[in-house]
C-alpha cells in the first residue's frame, strides 16, 4: 500500500515565541507514524511580527516538509485555517494552534482512527490549564451551544482536530463566511470520534485571542446555528405587548371610578425608556443576522492570499 499523506494546517498570528518549537515538534512526528508522509502548512494571518520569517527559514531547512501561506491582512483564524486547507494536499487534514498548547502527538492516535475509516476525529478539551475567568467563558459557551445550537456538541468544546479529505472538500464548498468553523464541522455529522485531552498552559508568547474575538464567536454561533435569538425577541415582544394591555385594562377601569390621580412624567418617563430600550435590543439582534445576510450576498471571499511559498520536490 502506498504511503498516504498527513497535511497539518496551523494557523500563525504573532507566533514568532512559540515557532521555533512548534516546528521541530510537528516535524518530529513524522518518525511516529509510518507509511505517513507529512506536510505542513502554515498560514500567516498577517503577523506583524517576525513569524513569517521565521517559517520561511524553517521552510529552506525542510524544502519538501513545509508550505507556507501568506495572507494579505488579518482575517481571523477560522479564515486562516481555511485558506491553509485549500493549499493543503493531503489525504487526510489536521489543525492544530502554533502555542503548543495542544499535545501534537495526539495526532498518532487520531491517525489511528481515520486508517479504520472515521473521517472527522476531534480532540476534546476535559479541561484547560488557563485562568478561571476563560475557564468559566468556555463553560458557559458550550452550555449555551448544547442547549440553544447544536444539542450533543462536545462539552469542553475544540479546535484541535483531523478530518478526512471529503469533510475538508465539504467544508470548503460551504464557503460560509461569519461563522464557526467547528460548530460547522460538527453539523455536518460523519459520525465523529471524540478523544478527550488536557490542554496545557501556554507557555511563551502572548495569547491573541481577546475578549472581541471571543464575543464575535459567541454571535456567530448562535446567529449561524440557532432561532434561539430571534424566539427570544417574539418572547420579549409578546410579553411587553400582554404587559402594555393589562396596564391598559387597569388605566381604563380607574378611569371609569374617576381615580385616575394627575399624571407625573416620571411613569411616562419610565414607559418610555423600557420601550425604547427594548425596542433597540430587538433591532441589534435582527441587525446581526441582516449583516450577515448582506455579507453573504456581496459574496466577498473569507480570505485573500497574497502569496503561496510551496515545498520544493526532492531532486
Amino acid at each position: 500500500m502506498p504511503p498516504i499523506t498527513l497535511s497539518i494546517v496551523i494557523p500563525v498570528y504573532y507566533n514568532e515565541a512559540n515557532l521555533p518549537e512548534t516546528v521541530p515538534e510537528l516535524l518530529a512526528l513524522e518518525q511516529k507514524i509510518p507509511d505517513t508522509r507529512l506536510e505542513l502548512v502554515f498560514v500567516d494571518d498577517g503577523s506583524g511580527d517576525r513569524s513569517l520569517e521565521i517559517l520561511r527559514e524553517f521552510q529552506r531547512q525542510f524544502p519538501q516538509k513545509l508550505t507556507v501561506v501568506k495572507l494579505s491582512r488579518n482575517f481571523g483564524s477560522m479564515s486562516a485555517i481555511l485558506a491553509g486547507m485549500s493549499a493543503a494536499r493531503g489525504d487526510c487534514l489536521g489543525v492544530i494552534a502554533a502555542d503548543l498548547q495542544d499535545p501534537p502527538e495526539l495526532f498518532v492516535e487520531m491517525l489511528a482512527h481515520w486508517r479504520r475509516g472515521v473521517k472527522s476525529i476531534f480532540a476534546v478539551r476535559q479541561d484547560r490549564e488557563d485562568p478561571p475567568l476563560s475557564k468559566l467563558f468556555s463553560l458557559l459557551y458550550y452550555r449555551l451551544v448544547r442547549k440553544f445550537a447544536l444539542s450533543g456538541y462536545p462539552p469542553g468544546g475544540f479546535d484541535f482536530f483531523l478530518i478526512d479529505r471529503q469533510v475538508a472538500q465539504d467544508v470548503l464548498q460551504i464557503r460560509e463566511k461569519n461563522t464557526n468553523l467547528m460548530t460547522l464541522l460538527f453539523w455536518l455529522g460523519y459520525s465523529p470520534t471524540l478523544i478527550p485531552y488536557l490542554r496545557r498552559e501556554r507557555r511563551k508568547g502572548k495569547s491573541r485571542w481577546t475578549l472581541s474575538k471571543k464575543l464575535k464567536l459567541f454571535v456567530d454561533t448562535f446567529v449561524s446555528f440557532s432561532f434561539a435569538p430571534i424566539r427570544l425577541l417574539s418572547l420579549l415582544g409578546g410579553l411587553a405587548a400582554l404587559t402594555a394591555f393589562f396596564y391598559g385594562l387597569v388605566i381604563v377601569a380607574l378611569w371609569a371610578m374617576g381615580k385616575i390621580p394627575v399624571q407625573g412624567w416620571t411613569a411616562m418617563m419610565l414607559a418610555i425608556i423600557f420601550t425604547a430600550g427594548l425596542q433597540m435590543f430587538m433591532l441589534g439582534v435582527l441587525g446581526e443576522y441582516l449583516w450577515r445576510v448582506l455579507d453573504e450576498v456581496r459574496r466577498r471571499p473569507p480570505y485573500v492570499i497574497d502569496e503561496i511559498f510551496p515545498p520544493q520536490p526532492q531532486l
